[in-house]
């Protein structure tokens, strides 16, 4: 069903620069959201990181912030910038926009007090089992695979 939400729903979808927290709990696993199954949202019934929308003048930074209170009730004091994706859909008449990721580390004792507010749960995966999941929001798997690979990445150009 959640795949023909996307598929075939004439919902209008608004593109615009976005925040993501690749949230590491301790050191080996990751927090993943399941997306609501409705349309109208990017990928519904999918496996994504949390975050969302950055707010006209809102600074990357703070929206993260806000997204991860909104949908987590997590407090963050800080984050680590990763890596940032830029969509060009020009020929679509669409401005280009970005989806920028940090990395946020936690404890299993903070994961276990998170209450989920956006989505329909939350469940730690280890990176090789999330990374093998088909239904991950593709922009979300290409970070968590960049960041799991970070270590092995060489520029060749």
């Amino acid at each position: 069903m959640a795949r023909d939400l996307w598929v075939s729903s004439q919902t209008q979808l608004p593109v615009g620069n976005a925040v993501a927290a690749i949230i590491r709990v301790e050191s080996d696993e990751y927090l993943m959201q399941l997306r609501d199954a409705k349309p109208g949202i990017w990928y519904p019934g999918h496996w994504g990181l949390f975050g969302g929308g950055i707010e006209p003048g809102e600074e990357p930074i703070a929206a993260l912030k806000r997204e991860l209170r909104e949908e987590l009730e997590l407090e963050i004091e800080a984050a680590e910038f990763f890596a940032s994706t830029e969509f060009d859909l020009g020929s679509l008449a669409l401005p280009r926009f970005y989806r920028s990721y940090y990395v946020v580390t936690i404890s299993r004792e903070v994961e276990s007090r998170l209450i989920v507010h956006e989505g329909a749960e939350k469940r730690l995966f280890c990176a090789e089992e999330i990374l093998k999941k088909p239904n991950v929001t593709p922009y979300d798997a290409f970070a968590l695979f960049l960041y799991h690979a970070r270590r092995r990445l060489t520029y060749s150009g």
